[in-house]
């Protein structure tokens, strides 16, 4: 499967405000890339589109709540429109949501989904048409380790991950013989504000975590590669380890989920 070659290349990042997802913008422009950027915060979207236009002066920034997934269609649209055309999708935004599963009400589910799936599929659907003509183009879902391990406190999230993991596989078993190409990436703990926002249980992971910019990297290189899936960092042999015994999976998950805090 051919790589992006990312000099001189047109890229729309969702989820840019801050971490991964500002981080891989600012290293796309770096690199040589004109960067789309997307994310709800208008004032933390402008300081990254200001360092991507120093290196990228046709960057471009739109200011959206993903939650909208019509939104999130007609963004996509709009930004092809505004450049002409895009060599990648990143789909990055994502929203967290540690809460037991007795806690969790439809109303929170369908919002995580909305953010985490349903807007990267429906950004997806608007391009891929576009790409197609064109005769190019990449899709790059992040995903989460979350997505092949299901994390205690984490159904919501975890639900959200693993339809945007098997999407992802779906969606490049259709592209295969197509010049469209489709990488995956999951994050393992990275260093964001993600642990931090409100309205989120306290974490039950606290180790280390990886910088946004070492992520950023990692995503960089699954645009360029020819393999569909990675992990940041490489935790592939805990997902093969619970796909071969998911029983003793479960069983350490809730054990460790019951652990005293603190």
């Amino acid at each position: 499967m051919p790589a992006v070659k990312i000099t001189g290349s047109t890229v729309l990042v969702t989820g840019a405000s801050s971490g991964i997802g500002a981080a891989l913008a600012r290293r796309l422009a770096d690199a040589g890339a004109t960067v789309g950027i997307v994310a709800r915060r208008a004032d933390r979207l402008a300081e990254v589109l200001a360092d991507c236009r120093a290196k990228a002066p046709r960057s471009r920034m739109w200011v959206a709540d993903l939650a909208d997934v019509a939104g999130a269609e007609e963004l996509a649209v709009e930004a092809w429109e505004a450049f002409g055309h895009l060599d990648c999708l990143v789909n990055n935004a994502g929203v967290p949501m540690r809460r037991h599963a007795t806690k969790l009400d439809r109303h929170t589910v369908d919002w995580v989904m909305g953010v985490n799936f349903l807007a990267p599929v429906a950004m997806t659907l608007a391009l891929l048409p576009r790409m197609m003509e064109r005769g190019s183009g990449m899709i790059v879902n992040v995903a989460s380790l979350a997505g092949r391990l299901g994390n205690a406190n984490e159904a919501a999230y975890s639900a959200s991950k693993f339809a945007l993991c098997g999407w992802s596989e779906a969606i490049a078993v259709d592209l295969w013989d197509t010049p469209l190409e489709v990488r995956l990436v999951n994050p393992g703990p990275i260093d964001t504000e993600i642990w931090d926002l409100p309205d989120n249980d306290a974490p039950l992971y606290d180790g280390p975590k990886v910088p946004a910019d070492e992520m950023a990297a990692g995503i960089v290189t699954a645009m360029e590669g020819d393999t569909f899936e990675h992990y940041v960092p490489d935790m592939k042999s805990i997902v093969e380890m619970k796909t071969a015994d998911p029983d003793s999976f479960l069983e350490a998950m809730a054990h460790m989920a019951r652990r005293p805090q603190g």
